[in-house]
């Protein structure tokens, strides 16, 4: 039992003798291949949202639950609206952001890099301008221009609220320039001044389901302005589509609007930081289109998300997903799973790269090894022979002797695997030959 723990070991040596190159070359290629292995992606992500009552706020929660379900925590945080989510990603207080269409500025030269460090995801869904106002007594006359709303009181959305830069955006277009007359509510509160009479009209970016949206429909006295000018509106401002509000649509027994009713809609976009786990911007896509993926008073089924409003660089994992759906792994295993096994295929290169072809060679090399041995001894024996033919000196039998015997005793200790024993009995046969060829010549002297 010892004899083959004995001879296991030795033939263990012999092979790390052999292939201690081959495990080194390994080492170095898996080490080279690691540094390629993006790191795991991380449990909790932040999203700065808007207003807890507006719809930004409720489809974060709405992220955060079908993200919850895949293991990774995202929370919400309330804001002020765009301005100050973007000012988050900058200081990477949060990783994902939503941002309202024109929001960021269009750059000077669209050729230039951007520096900015964030990246878009894509157009979530679209934010309708509702300008709301209120009706004058006697006068059913409706309201179609923005530059009817001159000397009115207008609630313009409150300070960080992507509402209020579109709305002075939409005024200063119009001659309307910022004052007093300018206030900064929005939401729900400018709904209520507006019932109220304390001003004359309001600009409301959200959903057509908003509750701020539903209310002010159904305020008696309180009108929806339809946009006269929105192809001329949709060229000056290319991030703004024109769509329609259809009649009825609202309340199809009040038969409200009870016509057309044209307005104008940024879209909203889904920002993130660019280090933000390229897993994680593909899970968020995911999740996206779980909850925008259909159709609505505005939209298609299948219409968002896109990349539409190109303030920002799209994300190549938003480019992926949009022409082809998330990758194989994420479509039939779970998230954490398909994020191992993605990260084990890098380390697989080195594998099939070096391992797997220098194993191949790994037999040749170790059969090679262990026959030179036997080999170098078959040398000697040759060489003793040759001498023993051709230079024979009986003076020398003492020495000749002395080295046959010698090269049998190494033959007999020579440490083989069992597989090549057979090359060390034959071995000793040949030097037993040489010893009869010596015995000869020694009669014959």
């Amino acid at each position: 039992m010892m004899a083959k723990i004995k001879a296991g070991l030795l033939s263990l040596r012999d092979l790390f003798a052999t292939a201690w190159w081959i495990f080194l070359l390994a080492g170095i290629g898996f080490a080279i291949a690691y540094q390629f292995v993006e790191p795991a992606p991380p449990k909790k992500i932040v999203i700065s949202a808007g207003s807890e009552s507006g719809a930004y706020y409720h489809f974060a929660q709405r992220y955060a639950a079908i993200l919850a379900k895949e293991g990774i925590t995202l929370e919400v945080q309330a804001s002020a609206g765009s301005l100050e989510n973007l000012e988050r990603l900058k200081r990477d207080d949060a990783q994902i952001g939503f941002v309202q269409g024109g929001v960021v500025p269009p750059k000077e030269d669209p050729d230039a890099e951007d520096d900015s460090g964030l990246l878009s995801l894509g157009s979530m869904f679209y934010e309708p301008v509702w300008v709301f106002y209120r009706g004058e007594k006697g006068n059913d006359r409706a309201l179609t221009r923005l530059t009817e709303l001159q000397g009115k009181r207008i609630a313009i959305g409150q300070e960080g609220s992507g509402v209020r830069q579109l709305a002075q955006q939409l005024l200063s277009a119009n001659d309307i320039p910022a004052g007093d007359h300018l206030v900064g509510l929005g939401g729900l509160n400018a709904a209520e001044e507006l019932q109220q009479g304390r001003i004359d009209a309001a600009f409301i970016i959200a959903a057509e389901t908003a509750p701020v949206v539903q209310v002010l429909i159904r305020s008696p006295g309180i009108k929806l302005m339809s946009f006269a000018q929105d192809r001329a509106y949709q060229r000056r401002f290319p991030f703004l589509t024109k769509l329609t509000f259809p009649r009825g649509v609202a309340d199809l027994v009040r038969d409200f609007p009870p016509e057309d009713i044209k307005v104008l809609a940024p879209t909203a976009n889904l920002i993130v930081r660019d280090d933000l786990h390229p897993a994680l911007q593909t899970l968020l896509l995911q999740a996206a289109s779980e909850v925008h993926g259909k159709s609505g008073f505005f939209q298609d089924a299948g219409e968002f998300p896109a990349y539409m409003d190109p303030m920002l660089p799209q994300s190549p994992e938003a480019a992926r997903y949009f022409k082809s759906g998330p990758s194989f792994l994420q479509r039939y295993l779970p998230f954490w799973l398909a994020v191992l096994v993605d990260r084990l295929i890098v380390m697989l290169v080195p594998i099939f790269v070096l391992l797997i072809p220098l194993l191949k060679v790994a037999p040749a090399i170790y059969n090679w090894r262990v026959r030179s041995k036997v080999f170098r001894i078959y040398g000697e024996l040759k060489f003793l022979e040759d001498d023993l033919k051709n230079h024979f000196d009986p003076a020398k039998l003492d020495d000749y002797r002395n080295r046959l015997d010698a090269l049998d005793e190494e033959a007999s200790v020579l440490h083989v695997p069992l597989g090549f024993t057979d090359l060390v009995y034959t071995l000793r046969e040949h030097v037993n030959l040489v010893r009869h060829i010596l015995d000869k010549k020694e009669a014959a002297a």
